[in-house]
């Protein structure tokens, strides 16, 4: 059992323990005060659940962030005065550097109800990078993109519902313009390199685009349509590989350069585990991946006989880590993201490297999903990225943060808008949920899209994390 499926276990344990004894007290209430009053009190504790409660938040919000950000920083003196960020000397920072500020958050007590946020102002629009209800301790904002207003003394910084205090430290790292190079992204699932790095593969001079799975699963919405499970599992698989194949178009990246592997969705850990042994959809009735290769510019080696197999896919990255020979590699971040084929996924390309002519210049690792918080990023679509909760700093994290313009932003909606799986309509819980928090909490819905990822994906930052360098 993974991390996240833990963390998951003990909250929904935990919330049945408190449901048990909410129902003892109302009984309690009911006969020795009034029969309708737990009625009242169960219809008034449910909404302040769906509207504070609900969030999936395995961590305490007063625990700090903790961090080892390498040795490569630069560390640059700052201080917080009347608002303003002020650079104690004269420095030198290139309109393109990651820029990470420390910031000691704690929430006022109506932060304990609507978001706390720090507003960033001085740049050409307002950012306002959120963090958790209650906060009080030691966050990272993101500053990426605002050298200009920073070198010009213009940076503010104000809190609302919170007070904050920034470290005497700014942190600064300056790197290779990774758009200039050969960018190969590797997607576990269609959506999942437009969720990542859209902004980066768009702009890149030249970009690939490889998806390891069908995404076949889970298809409800076209089992309500009148098909059976099987049926509906073939035609979301089919459809989800013509996204992959054509959504990258619309940033220009050639049909030539996006590949669909077509292997099972929830399937690499067994694959993983037994690497000659092939492992069916789990849904779909099929053994046989060849299905969902067909949109592929090109034959691969797993054409020949079509089986899932661990050995198959690992052939399959071979081949094209040799016939596209990425400079730059962006695959999801191994101990971030918690999604058992993300994490396949990272392994898979890291195995096909080993002893491979040729090897990328730089491996970037991305987080679509964490362990211990899953609003992450918080706050609006349109803000900036904060960085994630970090808790262990036996790993070393260092960020490359890409900005993103309003006109960059607006193109990454549409792709996550092509894509099937995003268009479906929430279930109707999440989308009473939606509307309560909206009421109560003042958590705006995003305008770009119903699905939640439209919210946590279109931002004015697309954060990397540096992997291995050369």
């Amino acid at each position: 059992m993974s991390r996240k499926q833990q963390l998951l276990k003990r909250h929904r344990r935990n919330k049945r323990i408190a449901l048990l004894v909410g129902l003892v007290l109302l009984l309690l209430i009911g006969v020795l005060v009034a029969w309708w009053l737990p009625l009242l009190l169960a219809v008034l504790g449910w909404l302040a659940h769906e509207a504070w409660f609900a969030d999936h938040l395995f961590y305490s919000p007063k625990d700090d962030y903790c961090y080892d950000f390498g040795s490569d920083v630069r560390q640059l003196a700052v201080r917080l005065e009347a608002g303003r960020l002020l650079l104690d000397s004269v420095q030198e920072l290139a309109a393109d550097e990651t820029l990470i500020l420390g910031v000691q958050v704690k929430s006022s007590w109506i932060g304990r109800f609507l978001d706390p946020a720090i507003e960033v102002l001085g740049g050409p629009t307002l950012d306002r990078q959120a963090f958790e209800r209650g906060v009080d301790g030691l966050r990272y904002l993101n500053l990426s993109g605002l050298a200009g207003p920073l070198l010009g003394g213009e940076l503010q910084l104000r809190g609302r519902f919170c007070r904050i205090q920034v470290q005497p430290q700014l942190m600064a790292w300056r790197d290779p313009d990774y758009r200039r190079q050969r960018v190969m992204v590797i997607a576990p699932h269609a959506d999942d390199a437009e969720l990542a790095a859209f902004g980066l593969y768009s702009q890149a001079d030249e970009a690939w685009i490889v998806t390891l799975t069908a995404g076949e699963i889970e298809a409800e919405h076209y089992q309500a349509m009148g098909m059976d499970a099987a049926e509906a599992a073939r035609i979301k698989g089919r459809l989800r590989a013509w996204d992959s194949i054509a959504v990258p178009r619309w940033a220009g990246v050639p049909e030539a350069h996006c590949v669909q592997l077509g292997y099972f969705c929830l399937q690499l850990p067994a694959m993983q585990a037994a690497p000659q042994q092939p492992v069916a959809s789990r849904e779909a009735q099929l053994s046989d991946i060849r299905l969902f290769r067909q949109f592929n510019p090109f034959p691969l080696p797993a054409d020949r006989d079509g089986l899932p197999t661990w050995d198959n896919l690992l052939a399959d990255l071979r081949e094209l880590l040799l016939k596209a020979r990425p400079e730059v590699l962006v695959l999801p971040h191994p101990s971030l993201d918690p999604h058992p084929d993300h994490i396949c996924a990272q392994a898979a390309v890291m195995q096909a490297l080993e002893g491979l002519d040729w090897q990328p210049t730089t491996v970037l690792g991305y987080a679509n999903h964490l362990h211990d918080n899953d609003r992450w990023p918080m706050g609006d679509s349109g803000a900036g990225i904060a960085l994630p909760p970090v808790f262990d700093s036996t790993t070393v994290l260092r960020p490359w943060c890409l900005p993103l313009s309003q006109v960059e932003q607006y193109d990454k909606a549409m792709a996550l808008g092509m894509m099937h799986d995003l268009q479906p309509r929430m279930p109707f819980k999440r989308r009473l949920r939606r509307s309560i928090q909206w009421l109560l909490a003042s958590r705006v819905p995003s305008t770009l899209g119903e699905n939640e990822f439209f919210r946590k994906a279109v931002r004015r930052h697309e954060l990397f994390w540096l992997l291995r360098q050369r």
